[in-house]
C-alpha cells in the first residue's frame, strides 16, 4: 500500500509534462503538442507490462547475505534506476519553461509598421491576418474550469471502473487466461496510440477539442453498449460474442485516444498563458484561479480522484 501511495505522488510529473507543453505551444497546437504525452502512455502501456513480466520471472537472491528476495524485487530495482536516471536528466538539461515562448514571441515580434499584415479596403483581412479570438471574461473561464473538473472526475470514474472489471468479464464468461486478457489490454494500447499519432493529433486543429471530446464520449456509450450485449451471446453465438468484444475494444481505444487528451487541452486554453508584456517587457499578471500550473494540477486531481474511486464502484457493480 505504501508503494502505491508513493506511485501515486510520483503521477506528479504527469502533471508537470502537460505545464511544460503548455509553456511551449501556442493555443493552435496545444492539442497536438500535448497528443504526445497520450501516446507515450499508450506505447508505455503496451511494452510496460510484459517488461516487468519479464524480470519478475527472474527473481533476485543475495546468497552471501542468505536474503531471498520476492518476485517484484527485479522490477522494482529496474523501475528505481529509471527514476533516479530521469531524476538526474531533468535536473541537467530540463530548461525553466515559464514564459518562454511569450518572451520568443516577444522577440520575434515586427518592428516596422511595413512588416504589419495589410487589411483589405472592404474590411475584410488578407491571410496573413489571424482570424479572431472570441475572448471570454475571467469569471467565465473560471465556470468553465469548474465545468471541465466534474466532467473529468465523472468521466474517469465511469472509464476507469470498466477497464478495471473488463477483464473480470472475459475471466467469467469467455474463461480467458492471463495471455488472452494481456492480448486484449495491449491491443487497446495499440490502436490507442495509433489514434493518437496518425488520427486525433492532426484532426483536433480541425474540429476543435470540444468535438473531439464528444466524439470520444459518444465512442465510449457505443462501446459500453456493445459489451452490455456481449453477455447474452455467449452462450448461444460465442461467435457474435467475440465480435461484440473485439468492438467494444476499438470503442474504449478511440475513447481512450481522445477524451483527456482534449479535455486537458480545452482545459489548458482557459487559463493565462502569462509571460510577458510584449510592449512593455513586464511580466504579466495572472488571476490566481486561471495560473496554468494551479489550473491545470487541480482539473488533473479531479481525474485522478475520479480514476481512484471507479475501479472501487465498478467492482461493486461487478
Amino acid at each position: 500500500m505504501l508503494s502505491r501511495v508513493i506511485g501515486g505522488l510520483s503521477e506528479g510529473n504527469v502533471q508537470l509534462a502537460i505545464a511544460i507543453l503548455s509553456d511551449v505551444s501556442t493555443p493552435a497546437n496545444r492539442s497536438k503538442a500535448l497528443a504526445h504525452v497520450g501516446i507515450a502512455f499508450a506505447i508505455c502501456f503496451c511494452i510496460g507490462p510484459p517488461i516487468g513480466a519479464y524480470f519478475a520471472s527472474r527473481p533476485l537472491s543475495i546468497n552471501s547475505w542468505g536474503l531471498e528476495l520476492n518476485v517484484y524485487a527485479a522490477p522494482s530495482f529496474l523501475t528505481l534506476i529509471l527514476l533516479v536516471a530521469e531524476t538526474v536528466f531533468l535536473m541537467l538539461f530540463l530548461p525553466e519553461t515559464r514564459g518562454s515562448r511569450a518572451i520568443d514571441q516577444g522577440k520575434e515580434r515586427p518592428k516596422s509598421p511595413s512588416s504589419e499584415p495589410h487589411i483589405k479596403s472592404k474590411g475584410s483581412a488578407t491571410n496573413d491576418v489571424p482570424k479572431p479570438v472570441r475572448k471570454f471574461t475571467v469569471q467565465q473561464r473560471i465556470d468553465t474550469l469548474k465545468s471541465l473538473r466534474r466532467l473529468h472526475f465523472l468521466f474517469l470514474g465511469v472509464f476507469s471502473g470498466m477497464e478495471f472489471t473488463l477483464t473480470f468479464l472475459t475471466f467469467d464468461l469467455l474463461d480467458w487466461n492471463n495471455k488472452q486478457n494481456g492480448m486484449l489490454i495491449g491491443s487497446i494500447g495499440i490502436i490507442s496510440a495509433l489514434l493518437q499519432g496518425g488520427y486525433v493529433r492532426r484532426a483536433t486543429a480541425r474540429t476543435g477539442e470540444g468535438i473531439m471530446a464528444r466524439r470520444g464520449v459518444s465512442s465510449c456509450a457505443a462501446g459500453l453498449f456493445l459489451l452490455a450485449l456481449l453477455p447474452g451471446q455467449v452462450a448461444t453465438n460465442p461467435r457474435l460474442a467475440i465480435k461484440l468484444l473485439q468492438g467494444g475494444a476499438v470503442c474504449l481505444a478511440f475513447t481512450s485516444a481522445t477524451v483527456v487528451n482534449s479535455l486537458t487541452s480545452l482545459a489548458s486554453l482557459q487559463c493565462d498563458e502569462g509571460g510577458f508584456d510584449e510592449v512593455t517587457g513586464k511580466p504579466i499578471e495572472e488571476h490566481p484561479q486561471l495560473a496554468k500550473g494551479k489550473a491545470l494540477g487541480q482539473f488533473r486531481s479531479s481525474g485522478q480522484l475520479g480514476r481512484a474511486i471507479g475501479p472501487l464502484l465498478g467492482m461493486f457493480l461487478f
